[in-house]
């Protein structure tokens, strides 16, 4: 096992806590519409404003959603769970204590695995719990200045709370499980994943230590709701506690707050609150909630009606499309990139160069413009399309990667006709690429005695020069015989 990087002598110890909206209609202990967008207190019923004699019920399709992602990660779900009372005081919370589960969750234990770059790695869960969100604060765009608002349709929308063990050692690292994570979820059909109307947000726990000491002091980074954020927040609170530390300060367990925007854009964290334990939030078990039952037959059932879960689609493209393990795992990062993969796939025929290409200059563009791949304008027969000309010698990697712009930016939506008005079809009239090798040779002697003499480097520059020659049309390979043969 690789051992982690250091940053000024300090190993980073980071724990992830998600919350994932789960895609119920109703709230989790009411029949109120969890719907985005509604006008202000409209989706909030009585149970949700904690009005006398109200009592709440439990969502039967959030258990089950929490039963699928237990299965998913390997986790015990546990055949008796209680919920609790968290105890706060805020204006948005109406009851004054938020539904919950502390000593006994619904999900416990599990595994994530994903890559950062080529490495595997592996995340350890705590806990799954179910839990109701709270409402929101409102402070900005109200009629009253120097007032704020509060907005309850978000009270008791149901969430399922996923802990990690510390077991993440970058931002990287904590980035590329948080991706993976939310891939499952969405896979899964438990969350839409929409993290910018805060389907799916983070809290990330940071602590920097010396190798082979205890773990520091950590410190709460609340509400991250997108990854570039999770990444600069754990890298801005990692530079802030090594500061303290180095400075002959100390570390103060708190909740903070991420500012984007501060340190020239770089970002920087800011202390909201001291970090409360859990004996302040005086967790009880809820009386008006039994205790929730998950029989064996129930399990049994989520599990049959479970969709193929990445890994066993992964393990499918490895044994039966024979993709590296590496390969197979990037495109399985989500459900809509797999179904993209395999229609290119059947369409080509040929599984590699389509993963090649998706993990190449699909996934560069997607990510250059903050897409999914289901918003992807070149289509996967358009895809199948462009590699085959690459396959059958019509065009090389290059000219590929020229044709594969003009489809994306809507240049032109047939192959064929983008080689075309491009110009873009390799040389072969082998009598003509004969000839410009020659003149190659001609005129690059030094180039050829060195080759000659057992330099590798001389030949590369040699073909470099014929496919500049061709104006790039040539076909590198044909090049590259046609050079060897005359200089035998």
């Amino acid at each position: 096992m690789t051992a982690p990087a250091l940053i000024r002598g300090y190993e980073v110890v980071i724990g992830l806590e998600t919350h994932a909206q789960l895609s119920t209609a109703s709230k989790i202990f009411s029949g109120a519409s969890t719907r985005f967008g509604a006008e202000p207190n409209t989706q909030a019923c009585p149970v949700d404003l904690a009005l006398p004699g109200t009592l709440p019920v439990i969502n039967r399709g959030a258990v089950e959603r929490a039963i699928r992602f237990g299965l998913a990660v390997g986790a015990k779900v546990a055949p008796l769970s209680i919920f609790a009372r968290k105890n706060y005081f805020y204006p948005d919370l109406p009851k004054g204590y938020q539904i919950s589960q502390y000593e006994i969750p619904v999900v416990q234990g599990g595994m994530v695995h994903f890559f950062v770059g080529d490495q595997a790695k592996t995340v350890h869960l705590t806990r799954a719990h179910l839990e109701e969100d709270a409402g929101k604060s409102m402070h900005e765009g109200l009629e009253t200045p120097g007032c704020s608002g509060i907005d309850l349709n978000r009270a008791g929308t149901p969430l399922l709370e996923i802990v990690t063990e510390p077991d993440m050692r970058s931002a990287a690292e904590a980035v590329a499980y948080a991706k993976t994570l939310h891939g499952l979820v969405v896979w899964l059909g438990i969350c839409d994943g929409n993290m910018q109307e805060g389907s799916f947000r983070c809290d990330a726990n940071v602590s920097v230590r010396k190798p082979g000491a205890p773990y520091g002091t950590r410190r709460e980074i609340k509400n991250l709701n997108s990854f570039r954020f999770l990444q600069m927040a754990i890298e801005a609170e990692v530079h802030w506690q090594i500061e303290q530390l180095e400075d002959g300060g100390k570390i103060q367990q708190a909740t903070v707050l991420f500012d984007p925007n501060a340190n020239g854009g770089r970002g920087a964290t800011r202390m909201m609150r001291t970090k409360e334990d859990a004996h302040d939030y005086r967790y009880f078990p809820d009386p008006d909630l039994p205790p929730l039952v998950i029989s064996p037959a129930w399990v049994d059932s989520v599990r049959a009606a479970m969709p193929e879960l990445p890994g066993a689609m992964a393990e499918r493209f490895v044994t039966a499309d024979g993709l590296p393990e590496y390969d197979a795992t990037m495109v399985t990062q989500s459900l809509a990139f797999a179904r993209y993969y395999e229609a290119a796939r059947d369409a080509s025929q040929a599984p590699k160069l389509v993963a090649n290409w998706l993990m190449g200059e699909v996934s560069k563009r997607l990510n250059a413009e903050d897409r999914d791949i289901a918003d992807a304008p070149v289509a996967p027969a358009t895809l199948a399309a462009l590699i085959g000309r690459v396959q059958d010698g019509t065009v090389s990697n290059n000219a590929a990667k020229q044709v594969f712009d003009a489809l994306w930016t809507g240049e032109g939506r047939d192959v064929d006709a983008i080689i075309e008005a491009k110009g873009l079809k390799q040389m072969n009239d082998t009598g003509a690429l004969e000839k410009i090798v020659d003149e190659v040779i001609a005129a690059n002697a030094k180039s050829v005695e060195e080759y000659k003499s057992g330099k590798d480097k001389a030949f590369n520059a040699l073909v470099g020069q014929v496919m500049k020659a061709s104006k790039g049309k040539a076909n590198p390979a044909q090049a590259g015989e046609l050079l060897k043969a005359r200089l035998a």
